[in-house]
């Protein structure tokens, strides 16, 4: 675990810096896996103790949509001026950080929270969701939207610890939520021990309480090993929108925010597409976006790139920087594809696993054949685009990020769509992944390594 006293993982010049990113980046990946593992397994449960038609909507409800970026919203600004601070060895800004963004955490998620009963029902609808799974949509919205100022707190905690360069310390937490969801779900559908039998609810309730334990156990490790971003007096006296930093936060995560709000808005409009041709096509598209997120590890590349731009800058180590782009975009290339090789390999073993629908399978099979290659092009994207972010840079990701989705990926899945049929919406994803890649290069490139420095320094004395 991660002390103030030892030195910053990015700024060990005791080793390669592709080494040091690969040591911080295995435990991330690692935690990708069980995240997206803890949905698959939830479908898995879903699908074989309740029924394939049943466990559709978990994978495309808007409300997880909205909800899975939103979460990032505010995590992205404090992993960069946790990061920074960290770089520049100052625990006083460490703890102030954590300590407004806590704050805004809890806010922002009970605020998330309150208006779930009445404006779910209005969301499916205007997304056309199938009627044979409305009422089990509906049921999962609400329970999920419930849940979210934990799952906020849990979350910012773990940002917090990642900052620092410890990757390991919240895999330990996920591992204790992963393992509890194995047991929390089927015993809350199948009823064990008198519990009540929740249905299709019981996923996103066994998600509620995982979170919480995880969060406590988090909360102890750090307690113990005297980690300064511990929960103690010092952290709750910094429970405060403290202006300066509240300034900082919002600058970066209001565009970030914008970012993820119109990801979220054009998966609804895709999703809304998806669902005109039946609930089978809606059922492989959620299977696929489970399996995708898996492989291609996007916020694993993006937020290592970002932890370790931001402790750079903190150092004023300006030259490690074009180190760390190099370093990541070739992570990027040989992990993305051994692991895309596998889930090519076994994408139909996987698929079996939840799905057992002939017609269900052969839609995703289809899907996955057309999108997951491109989602190696799409990583160069956010390794640039975390590097940018480290400096508090977020206007061009965002512009960019905006315009391959809503310039791109959207328009060519309605123009498609009517004529390939639904493989004209799988074909966009590609498409928008090479519009991606190729602007973020053209302006990483333009951009210039000293003005980069500039860039990074005004940054860094900006958020002091």
């Amino acid at each position: 675990m991660v002390v103030m006293q030892q030195r910053p993982l990015a700024l060990d010049d005791s080793r390669p810096i592709w080494h040091a990113m690969l040591i911080f980046l295995v435990p991330l990946m690692i935690s990708n896996v069980l995240q997206s593992a803890s949905a698959t397994l939830n479908s898995i449960y879903l699908g074989r103790l309740i029924g394939v038609t049943r466990w559709r909507p978990v994978g495309v409800l808007p409300g997880r949509l909205l909800h899975d970026r939103v979460l990032h919203r505010d995590r992205d600004g404090s992993s960069v001026l946790i990061g920074q601070a960290y770089g520049a060895r100052d625990e006083a800004r460490l703890k102030a950080v954590a300590g407004t963004t806590l704050t805004l955490a809890i806010g922002s998620g009970s605020s998330s929270a309150a208006p779930a009963g009445s404006f779910c029902r209005p969301l499916l609808h205007l997304i056309g969701t199938p009627l044979d799974v409305f009422d089990d949509s509906l049921s999962y919205a609400r329970v999920m939207f419930l849940g979210l100022p934990v799952l906020f707190v849990y979350l910012s905690y773990t940002t917090f610890v990642r900052g620092t360069g410890d990757s390991r310390t919240p895999l330990l937490a996920l591992i204790v939520s992963t393992v509890l969801i194995l047991v929390f779900t089927p015993a809350l559908i199948l009823g064990w021990i008198g519990l009540p039998r929740l249905g299709v609810a019981s996923a996103a309730y066994a998600n509620i309480l995982a979170n919480f334990i995880a969060l406590l156990y988090l909360l102890f490790a750090l307690a113990a090993e005297k980690n300064p971003l511990a929960l103690d007096s010092s952290i709750i006296r910094h429970m405060k929108l403290e202006p300066r930093l509240l300034a900082a936060l919002i600058r970066i995560g209001i565009p970030t925010g914008l970012q993820m709000v119109m990801v979220s808005l054009a998966e609804i409009a895709v999703i809304s597409l998806v669902n005109r041709f039946g609930s089978s096509a809606t059922a492989a598209y959620g299977a696929v976006n489970q399996m995708s997120r898996t492989s291609s590890f996007r916020r694993s590349r993006s937020g290592c790139a970002s932890i370790f731009g931001a402790q750079s800058i903190g150092a004023r180590r300006f030259d490690r920087l074009r180190k760390i782009a190099r370093a990541g975009v070739s992570l990027n290339w040989i992990i993305g594809a051994v692991l895309i090789g596998i889930v090519y390999a076994f994408n139909d073993s996987i698929l079996r696993l939840f799905i057992t629908d002939a017609g269900v399978i052969a839609t995703a099979h289809e899907l996955l054949a057309i999108t997951l290659w491109s989602y190696v092009l799409f990583g160069t994207s956010s390794v640039l685009s975390g590097l940018m972010r480290s400096s508090g840079t977020v206007l061009w990701p965002t512009l960019l990020s905006i315009i391959s989705i809503w310039g791109v990926e959207v328009p060519v899945a309605y123009t498609l769509a009517p004529k390939p049929g639904c493989a004209g919406v799988w074909i966009a994803y590609p498409v928008r992944s090479l519009a991606a890649s190729h602007s973020r290069r053209s302006t990483t490139t333009s951009s210039g390594g000293a003005r980069s420095s500039r860039c990074c320094s005004r940054a860094t004395r900006s958020n002091r």
